[in-house]
Order: C-alpha cells, then structure tokens, then sequence
C-alpha cells in the first residue's frame, strides 16, 4: 500500500507539473558550469534571409549553475542559444515546442550540448549523435585524401574515392532510415539532404522518402527547394535511362571552339566516346592525361572522341583545351550544368563518358581510365 501511495504522489506531482505549462507553452530549464555564473544565455532564431544574423528573442542570466526560458510556440520552432563570452563557437540548437525542455550545457564543446524532454528535441539527439559520426568519417576520409595528394599517390587517391562512393552509400542507408523512422519530426526534413549525395540514389526512392514528410515539412522552404531537385533528378533520370546502355544515341549538335556547329554523327568513329568535362572540373582534368594517351594510342585505329564541355567562359575553355593537348573534337553551349547535352544524357557529375559502336549505339556509361581503355580495345578488335 505504502508503494503504491508513493506511485501515486509522484504521478501527481509530474502532473502538476505539466499542468503548470499552458497550452502552446514551452519552459527551458538549462544546467552549465558554475564558472558562468552571472553570463548571460540569448535565445534566438534563425534569420529569415541567407547570411543575416540570427534575430534575439529573449535573455536569461545564468545563477548557481541554472538558467531558463519561458514561452509559446503554436507549432515547434527552430531556436538557438547563444552564451555570452561563447560566440565564437556554434550554438546550441533546439526546438521550441509545447512541454518541459532540459538543457545541459557541455562546456568544452557547446554545440554538443544535450537537449531533451519533448518529441522533436529526443528525436534531434538522435540526428545529431548520427550527423556527428558521418562527419567524423568523412573528414577521415577527406584527411586520408589530402595526405594522399600531397604526395601524388594516385593508387591511394583512387583507392580513397572508392571509399568516398561507398561512404556516401552508407550514410544514404542511414539518414534514410533515420527519416523513415521519424517522418513527423522537424528536424527530418533537414536530413533530407544528405541522402542527395549518393549517386546510386534514384528519383524514385527519393520521392518515396519525401513523400513521407508531412505537408508542413513539404511547404517549407527547404521543402520546395527538395521538391524543385526532385523534379530535376526525375527528368535527369528519364534522359539517363532514354540513353542507357544498348539505346541509339539521340542526335545533337553544338558550337566547336570557332563557332562552327558539329554534330555527333559528323564526329563518328568505329568506336567514339562522348566526353563530358570542364576547365573548372578538377577530376576532368586529371583524368584528361589517360584520355590524351589513350587517344593517341587508339586514333589511328578508329577511336573517335567528342569533347562536351559544360563551361560558362569560353576563353578558359579554349585555354584548358590547348593547355591539356586536347585535340579531338569539342563542342559546347556555354551553359554551365543548364548544357542541353548534358540533361539529353541525364548527366549531373562530370566527368562522364558515354562510349558507342560503330553504329551509334550505346555500348557502355562512365567507364574511366583502364575500364575506359579496355573497353574502347574490345570494341576496335571487332
């Protein structure tokens, strides 16, 4: 008996509790390190407009080691706090939202800082334990890259962006199944965009995923800005499989260095490979040294190639051409990623390469370096 008069005294006094917040209301009760006694906590939200700064909303002196907020919130609310004497550092993000919100503040790193109590600051934790530990392996593998390099390691290089395309897989696999598991959260719609880093990734998978999200989280602005991406990739992935290996290929035609239109059909070998590329494109251009040799080796044997840049400048176009000792065929529109070959191909990284028969058909897709040679060498031994 006496147990359960404990239970039910304890159950009273939670319930007073939260009977003490009104509806839409929300308290923050914040714990830090008795050394900042006296500084002040700004709570703030997040500027409507890129690059201005976060707009203050309230103030709270820190004593004996506590701080707190009080307000409303219809519906949750990004927020962040800022402690004084800390602003240099990131800030500690929450959501303001109906309920009970506990803050204790990790002094040595404030933006990992633990916030709990309601739905959508449970469901942040989780985010952030998870965007942490992707970040953690990406900037391993980033670092891994830079040392490799530094030193001109192309086997350890091309050994790392394997890793890099597996990684990118991994962390899709998991946002996708952070999302999936939390489609009501706020902070869901944020991790949307990690998964737009795979390759693999198609416009349907994607669109399910979004699909999920409820309507407030879709009306977002980031929201729209994913729908938007979502309507390219669906019409980039309809061109990529209109142009899948074993289809003709589509005629095109577009301006050389000197103004002229060529053609794909005037540009035609026994063997011809469509090279997308830029001057800006770093990978473009380290790959261009296989593609000068292999060119050399093969021209006279019927390999054909026809450059299509997605440069905006002509003249550094022109400079990277005669600076690479490019000298097959080029064609461009000048428009950047809006290039019109480039979407007929369904194509959004570079470089890329499309390589076709004798007859114009498509023979293979994205093929670099020893593949790339490989292939071209069985085709021409035909």
């Amino acid at each position: 008996m006496k147990k359960f008069l404990l239970f039910a005294s304890v159950a009273a006094f939670a319930v007073s509790c939260n009977d003490s917040l009104k509806e839409n209301e929300f308290l923050v009760t914040g714990t830090i390190d008795t050394i900042y006694n006296g500084k002040q906590v700004f709570l703030k939200e997040a500027p409507k407009e890129r690059m201005a700064q976060p707009v203050s909303l309230d103030t709270a002196v820190v004593e004996n080691g506590k701080f707190t907020f009080r307000g409303m919130a219809e519906t949750p609310q990004e927020r962040f706090l800022f402690i004084e004497g800390e602003e240099k550092n990131a800030p500690i993000r929450f959501f303001a939202e109906e309920g009970n919100i506990a803050i204790n503040v990790n002094k040595d790193t404030i933006y990992n800082s633990t916030v709990t109590g309601t739905f959508n600051n449970e469901v942040l934790a989780k985010y952030n334990k998870l965007n942490n530990e992707v970040s953690k392996k990406g900037q391993e593998l980033s670092q891994e890259y830079t040392k490799a390099s530094q030193s001109q390691d192309e086997e350890a290089m091309t050994k790392i962006e394997d890793k890099f395309e597996t990684f990118s897989d991994e962390m899709y696999t998991k946002f996708k199944a952070f999302i999936e598991e939390n489609p009501t959260a706020e902070i869901s719609i944020q991790a949307f965009p990690s998964l737009l880093r795979s390759q693999k990734a198609t416009y349907e998978e994607l669109q399910s995923i979004f699909d999920k999200l409820p309507q407030s989280s879709k009306d977002s602005d980031l929201g729209k800005k994913i729908s938007e991406y979502l309507e390219k990739k669906k019409q980039a992935d309809a061109a990529k499989s209109a142009t899948s290996v074993g289809k003709q290929v589509p005629g095109f035609a577009a301006p050389t260095p000197d103004g002229k239109m060529l053609s794909i059909k005037e540009a035609m070998g026994k063997v011809t490979i469509i090279d997308l590329w830029a001057s800006w494109c770093g990978p473009c251009r380290k790959e261009n040294p296989n593609v000068v040799a292999m060119y050399n080796e093969l021209h006279g044997k019927g390999l054909n190639i026809i450059g299509v840049s997605l440069d905006e400048d002509g003249d550094k176009w022109k400079q990277a051409i005669a600076a690479d000792k490019l000298t097959w065929q080029h064609i461009s529109n000048l428009k950047g990623w809006d290039e019109p070959i480039a979407k007929q191909f369904g194509v959004n990284s570079i470089p890329a390469t499309v390589v076709l028969d004798a007859n114009g058909v498509i023979v293979a897709r994205d093929l670099r370096g020893d593949e790339l040679k490989a292939k071209v060498e069985e085709l021409l031994a035909k």
